[in-house]
């Protein structure tokens, strides 16, 4: 999976890791108020890295969790989606706004090469492959952002609110619009 090759999405062990992860997002998403400890120790738990001082409200939803590392001082806002199928890995700093979605999930785009109409009983009916994405240090993401499979952000840059991000971004760079531009050098 993590190679970027096809993989069956419902392997026993991919579901069996999902199911933690879902456990861990239902004790972290819980209403009322968690104390911060708790909160920390849960994310702990969920994702492969957590530094000092991040910050997520809730609800976070992702795959695995376990795919997911997160720099110091980092800040996510409320109702974020991480399909980390692939490695998400976020700097430090970063600044990401509400309903954020980063995408490491993609399928191919003939429907022959997609669709797996053979399928065993524990195999999905179609084909799904990952690529990473990387947010570099200091970077903001404005709300409602879409992040594609393979994007890499580079540090300091700034991506407006409701993008569709399909290509890298360099850094020091503003960027907005669907699809995703650099407007202008920071």
């Amino acid at each position: 999976m993590l190679n970027g090759e096809n993989y069956n999405a419902r392997d026993p062990e991919l579901l069996k890791m999902a199911q933690e992860a879902r456990y861990y997002m239902d004790e972290f998403n819980k209403p009322g108020s968690n104390p911060e400890a708790d909160k920390t120790s849960i994310l702990k738990n969920l994702c492969e890295f957590v530094g000092n001082n991040v910050w997520i409200e809730k609800p976070f939803f992702c795959d695995y969790g376990k795919n997911i590392s997160i720099g110091k001082n980092t800040f996510i806002n409320f109702n974020c989606v991480f399909l980390d199928t692939n490695k998400i890995v976020i700097g430090e700093n970063v600044l990401i706004a509400p309903s954020v979605q980063i995408y490491t999930a993609t399928h191919p785009l003939k429907a022959v090469e997609r669709i797996n109409s053979n399928h065993k009983a524990n195999e999905a009916p179609y084909r799904t492959l990952t690529k990473p994405v990387t947010i570099d240090d200091n970077v903001w993401i404005g709300g409602n952002a879409i992040i594609l499979p393979g994007i890499s952000i580079g540090k300091n840059s700034v991506i407006g609110a409701g993008s569709v991000v399909t290509k890298s971004i360099p850094e020091n760079s503003l960027a907005m619009g669907n699809p995703c531009r650099v407007i202008e050098e920071i």
